[in-house]
């Protein structure tokens, strides 16, 4: 089944469920600042977004601000960078949509509509 982290107050996450639910695609939503992706499901989103460990960040967020993650993140390891999001929900990009055959970060309506169908 697909899994679905989301955000309450967070307007693509909104959209994304909104667009799960009109598609009639079954879904298990989670909230992602009580439980983060684990590490094993961060690893996979990681494929799916050729390697760069940088787009799974929530670039916009305070928490990305506050760590100063801007410079940090270059310094890290992927896996430390990986731990660092399985730990902290509010640095992890959303909505962040995994399942069998389906690794997607961040709503783009075009490319959820050709992963899920």
């Amino acid at each position: 089944m697909l899994t679905v982290y989301t955000l309450a107050t967070c307007d693509s996450c909104r959209r994304a469920v909104k667009w799960l639910k009109a598609n009639n695609t079954p879904f298990e939503e989670r909230a992602i600042r009580d439980t983060p992706p684990s590490a094993a499901e961060l690893r996979t989103m990681l494929k799916g977004q050729d390697g760069v460990v940088r787009a799974l960040f929530n670039t916009a967020g305070r928490d990305y601000r506050d760590l100063n993650m801007r410079r940090v993140l270059p310094t890290l390891s992927p896996a430390a960078a990986l731990d660092l999001l399985a730990r902290n929900g509010n640095l992890v990009k959303r909505p962040f949509a995994i399942g069998p055959g389906v690794a997607l970060v961040g709503f783009d309506e075009a490319k959820w509509a050709a992963a899920i169908g």
